[in-house]
């Protein structure tokens, strides 16, 4: 079996990574920890103050692409870390594109046996606003999901 984390920085994903490390050690397997950067969002909507929800909606990430990497990479190595700590054999891999869209095809195409993901735990009306990665990750992938709280 091969398991697949994808993580965020934030604690809910640290608790993925334990979760997952715990089922992995248990089989002896390895797991892969992700994270996904959208290069297509960064550097998006002008330097104007944001007045508006309108205006949000055309700013998403004011950074660039360059900063997201070496973001994503210390993210990616703290997860390392704390997969060893957990005594899990762990790998890491930066994805780009829609975070939603390529993990589930990253689980599909690496042919893992499971996602597990945190969840934030936001309020219905943020996640009406913004989405919830690891709800349409249930709802895209082709593998089971486990949300980890």
């Amino acid at each position: 079996m091969k398991f697949l984390v994808a993580v965020d920085g934030s604690e809910e994903a640290e608790r993925a990574i334990a979760y997952a490390a715990d089922i992995a050690d248990a089989m002896d397997r390895p797991i892969t920890i992700v994270h996904a950067i959208d290069p297509n969002v960064y550097e998006e909507g002008g330097s104007d103050p944001i007045s508006s929800l309108a205006d949000a909606d055309q700013r998403l990430v004011l950074e660039s692409v360059e900063d997201a990497e070496r973001r994503a990479m210390d993210l990616l190595e703290n997860a390392g870390e704390l997969a060893d700590e957990f005594g899990a054999d762990a790998e890491t891999e930066l994805l780009y594109g829609d975070p939603v869209t390529t993990i589930a095809d990253y689980a599909e195409d690496g042919e893992f046996d499971g996602v597990f993901v945190g969840h934030r735990g936001r309020s219905e009306r943020t996640d009406l606003m913004i989405g919830s990665v690891a709800k349409a990750l249930v709802e895209r992938a082709s593998v089971p999901v486990t949300v980890v709280r």
